[in-house]
């Protein structure tokens, strides 16, 4: 065991410097191990790498139309899905219906 105590400060830097490389080695080490393990499974179940890259791109949403519009500011729009927005909740209080938001 080290005694951290009697080292100085530029031995503490540098044993710090020292288990921050070996962490890194390590984590890509296990990486490296685990992406092999993935590897070889995926041939025993027939997949190549294209079908691995498929697999893992990010999927992209696409935005949806807005369907309604503000009143006091149509460049602010509400596709209808998820919470509804201050300025629609206002609108309806108002007593404009959605029908007249509509776009």
């Amino acid at each position: 065991m080290i005694d951290l105590d009697s080292l100085s400060l530029d031995e503490l830097k540098k044993l710090q410097k020292d288990v921050k490389t070996a962490i890194t080695n390590f984590e890509t080490r296990e990486l490296k191990r685990r992406l092999e393990k993935v590897e070889a499974f995926a041939r025993e179940q027939g997949l190549t790498q294209a079908d691995l890259s498929l697999l893992l791109q990010k999927k992209t949403r696409r935005s949806s139309a807005g369907k309604f519009a503000n009143p006091d500011d149509p460049s602010q729009t509400w596709t209808g899905l998820g919470r509804r927005p201050q300025w629609f909740i206002d609108a309806t209080a108002r007593g404009i219906t959605k029908e007249q938001m509509a776009i």
